[in-house]
């Protein structure tokens, strides 16, 4: 039985003040946060992220055109555009469910034109990809309608193309799969590289996930985590010469990397060494949540922010400071930076006991240290995306 959309009367509302009348049917799909595993998507390696419970919610009907009118609750905003349309919307919210639409068409698949509203509550900015939800949602809502049967698999590709292609952000396919494709109460380990992938059941009981904004946006992260990718290929070309079965850095072992460390510049063999030994940690990170060791699980997080910080360099002052603080407080086990750094949000793993003094230390410190405010917000594993019928 697919969970009941979480604001499911607020969009059911929505739409009949909107079209008149009340919608099909209402998709739901979560956001995210990477537990472990930075860096690694691009470079065919391991993530390990976890659905959140914050989702962007559609409720739609179908037209008898080819018409599809969307309204976006949150944003004050509403538009129309048809199935025809051949280039993105100049308004980029609109260019989410414009560009799903696009490449399902892309694929094959016979559209309907739909009547939807959506709305959520995945913070906007904060590196949990409410984008990524907006399309897996709108990826439910259109096969739904349409009568059409995709899997997780399916929606999650379609959804990437959509960001990369149409919206014209270059990211991972990470944030699209854990949306569609969580299961509650587990973590999803997901080859980058193959796509192949597994639930790992989150074994820690009296544990939650903190995330922690820094509130600080991540301008500088577009140059800079193209120089990242540019240095990690440059590193696999140095040691491929050596290495000749080597296509990316996942193919690389740390004793490999070691022997050959006189083959790379001093920077790419930072930029490596984080890459390949985050890869060994995402894979013993997942064991550790199978087992139950949330002690071990909390050390690969800060051997994993540690790296970030002085190997990959793409953490901050700030990202430093709310991590700091977090590792400061008795309970919680483990602290790191996720998403692409400079600004953002880190991540915490933590007893329910210690939330709230986590919380109060938060709220007191980080402002003195960097006179901004975080925002806080305390997570379980939850389900992916589906949808109900009305």
């Amino acid at each position: 039985m697919n969970p009941t959309p979480k604001h499911l009367d607020r969009v059911v509302a929505a739409f009949e003040a909107t079209y008149g009348g009340r919608p099909e049917l209402v998709a739901r799909a979560p956001g995210r946060v990477n537990l472990i595993g930075e860096h690694t998507d691009y470079n065919d390696g391991w993530v390990l992220p976890i659905a959140i419970p914050y989702e962007v919610n559609v409720a739609a009907k179908t037209r008898q055109d080819d018409q599809m009118r969307v309204r976006a609750v949150d944003l004050g905003k509403q538009a129309s555009f048809g199935l025809d349309i051949e280039e993105p919307s100049g308004d980029t919210w609109l260019r989410y469910p414009q560009g799903v639409a696009v490449m399902l068409r892309r694929e094959g698949h016979a559209l309907q034109g739909i009547d939807a509203v959506y709305a959520g509550d995945v913070p906007r900015g904060s590196g949990l990809s409410s984008s990524a939800a907006v399309e897996v949602a709108f990826a439910h809502a259109y096969a739904a309608t349409a009568g059409i049967s995709l899997s997780g698999r399916q929606i999650a590709l379609a959804s990437k193309r959509a960001e990369n292609e149409w919206v014209g952000v270059p990211t991972g396919v990470m944030d699209q799969f854990v949306s569609a494709l969580a299961r509650e109460g587990h973590a999803l380990l997901l080859d980058c590289r193959t796509l192949e992938y597994e639930h790992i059941p989150i074994n820690l009981p009296d544990m939650v996930v903190v995330v922690m904004d820094t509130t600080v946006s991540r301008a500088l992260a577009g140059s800079e985590y193209g120089k990242r990718r540019a240095d990690c290929e440059a590193a696999v070309q140095a040691l491929q010469p050596h290495l000749p079965d080597v296509k990316a850095l996942r193919d690389v072992s740390p004793e490999q990397l070691e022997e050959h460390a006189d083959d790379l510049t001093d920077v790419q063999l930072k930029r490596a060494r984080h890459v390949v030994r985050e890869n060994a940690r995402t894979l013993e990170a997942a064991a550790a949540l199978r087992a139950g060791d949330a002690g071990r699980m909390g050390e690969l997080m800060h051997s994993s922010h540690e790296s970030l910080r002085d190997l990959y360099e793409v953490s901050s002052p700030d990202l430093n400071a709310v991590v700091e603080i977090a590792s400061s407080v008795d309970g919680v086990v483990g602290a790191r930076m996720t998403g692409g750094g400079f600004g953002g949000s880190a991540v915490a793993l933590a007893q329910q006991s210690a939330v709230e003094p986590l919380q109060r230390v938060i709220a007191e410190q980080y402002p003195q240290r960097t006179g901004r405010h975080a925002k806080v917000f305390v997570c379980e594993a939850d389900p992916g995306a589906s949808f109900i019928r009305l």
